[in-house]
């Protein structure tokens, strides 16, 4: 394999006016839900174990998830994060069976006032 046909493997799908248009769409809406779900997070009415398994979260990320709730900040977030050994770029769905585990827990022991 020659250098031209490695970079061109690499090379994301030229798109037209139109499907750049609606990928931009589907991108925008997907955020806007992913906003609502999260508001929800906020305000109590979507809890940490039913979230994790919401659509809306999948692709959001841990860290913005744990932020979401109620009394949770920049350092609250990342200590729960290191406790759990959840890397930073980690997104909600692919978070492992112990990790779901341990962060419920911190955040029911949080919760408790513990």
């Amino acid at each position: 394999m020659d250098e031209n046909e490695n970079t061109n493997r690499h090379k994301l799908p030229e798109l037209g006016e139109e499907e750049r248009t609606a990928a931009l769409a589907r991108a925008l809406e997907a955020r806007a839900e992913r906003r609502a779900a999260l508001d929800e997070v906020r305000a109590g009415t979507l809890d940490a174990e039913a979230s994790l398994d919401d659509p809306r979260l999948r692709s959001c990320k841990v860290f913005a998830w744990l932020r979401a709730f109620p009394g949770i900040g920049t350092a609250r977030a990342d200590a729960i994060m290191r406790e759990a050994r959840i890397n930073p770029s980690r997104r909600v769905r692919g978070l492992g069976a112990r990790q779901r585990v341990a962060v419920l827990g911190a955040l029911e022991e949080r919760r408790a006032g513990r």
